[in-house]
């Protein structure tokens, strides 16, 4: 017996805009979703985003995350965006009594700042898709440690920023979900055992591609769920 695909127009791909996309999580997830979805990454300006675009036939969308005030402007080509996926990020260890107002400053600004102004100005085009909006967050978003308390603020208050969203884009049919990893393989996690001054071991961390996976599967739940809140962390050891 054989069967035949239902006849009707073609499914849309979704659009679904990545921040950090260069990084670890951000090219791990651009690589995951490629096939299915049309993409449009986003990052600082540089060749290696320019690369991994062409790679992948994506949209360029190069932005400033300490400039929030450029991002309405620098949006105004983009066509339809279904997903917007924050995983761009900062990190600096210190502790309260030592780190100047600088880095809080810059922190929040990067963290959580250019976040929300993003989510602004592209939820008009997120809200006509009934899309969803994905936030990248941390361990630390849901309880700080000694020596992590700017970045462990900057992600407190993106957590808070996804809860508001999530009840006011409701009404929309817009989805919001925070993704929360442990510690992942990443170049940032290089730089934060640099930091403290701990050897630096990716095999024991969880990998990119496992949280792209996980993010992946918040982005594709079927309409009749909503998957809010998510934890990753390192599996068992043998």
């Amino acid at each position: 017996m054989t069967f035949s695909a239902p006849s009707g127009p073609p499914a849309v791909r979704p659009v679904t805009l990545i921040t950090g996309a260069t990084g670890g999580i951000g090219r791990a997830l651009a690589h995951y979703l490629s096939p299915r979805h049309d993409l449009v990454l986003s990052g600082r300006a540089s060749p290696g985003l320019d690369a991994l675009c062409a790679e992948l036939g994506a949209a360029a969308l190069p932005l400033d995350l300490t400039r929030p005030e450029t991002f309405e402007a620098a949006v105004t080509a983009l066509g339809p965006v279904t997903n917007l996926v924050h995983n761009a990020g900062v990190v600096e260890l210190g502790a309260v009594a030592a780190q100047a107002h600088e880095v809080w400053t810059r922190t929040l600004l990067i963290n959580t700042a250019a976040p929300a102004e993003l989510t602004r100005v592209l939820l008009p085009r997120v809200r006509d898709a009934q899309g969803m909006v994905v936030f990248v967050n941390s361990g630390a978003g849901l309880r700080a440690n000694a020596g992590w308390g700017s970045y462990a603020a900057s992600k407190h208050a993106l957590r808070a920023l996804a809860d508001a969203l999530r009840d006011e884009e409701a009404p929309h049919g817009v989805r919001v979900s925070s993704v929360y990893p442990g510690r992942i393989a990443t170049e940032m996690q290089r730089k934060v055992h640099e930091q403290e001054g701990a050897d630096y071991q990716p095999e024991v961390f969880i990998q990119a591609e496992t949280v792209a996976a996980t993010i992946a599967f918040a982005l594709d739940a079927p309409r009749d769920a909503s998957i809010t809140d998510l934890s990753v962390r390192p599996g068992p050891r043998a």
